[in-house]
């Protein structure tokens, strides 16, 4: 008592991608035992044409298959490198970042400076210089 939905579930499971393989396979099993049972030449004849043109459906299919499956291995391969490539990108923006951030302490350790030594300027000014002083 299987509902049409399990029929169909499980026809896709058998068959895998839906390419109609085990169809096929099937067709090719009742043909060559027509092709075994058949009495004239005529008729075993044309059997044996229907056996040769599943055979090459069947061939076809796989073929297909494996192009697929090569296409999705070279594909891997490709996310794979484009997955290194951007690790690496994201490395090289943490040391350029962490570079950064050195300039910008290094920078503001001399802006400090500065402002020290022009505050000092300033203080220096306000006193009458050497020359001054001895005189």
């Amino acid at each position: 008592s299987f509902s049409s939905d399990e029929v169909i579930r499980k026809r896709l499971l058998i068959d895998g991608d839906g390419a109609g393989d085990d169809r096929r396979i099937n067709l090719l099993v009742k043909s060559f035992i027509k092709w075994c049972n058949s009495g004239s030449q005529e008729e075993g004849y044309s059997q044996y044409q229907r056996m040769l043109s599943t055979l090459s459906q069947c061939e076809f299919s796989m073929g297909k298959t494996l192009l697929v499956y090569d296409m999705n291995l070279r594909e891997m391969e490709n996310y794979e490198k484009i997955y290194k490539d951007i690790e690496n990108s994201i490395a090289a923006a943490h040391e350029k970042i962490s570079e950064c951030k050195k300039q910008i302490l290094q920078a503001k350790r001399i802006r400090k400076n500065r402002q020290e030594y022009d505050a000092l300027a300033k203080v220096i000014q306000q006193h009458p210089d050497r020359h001054e002083t001895l005189k």
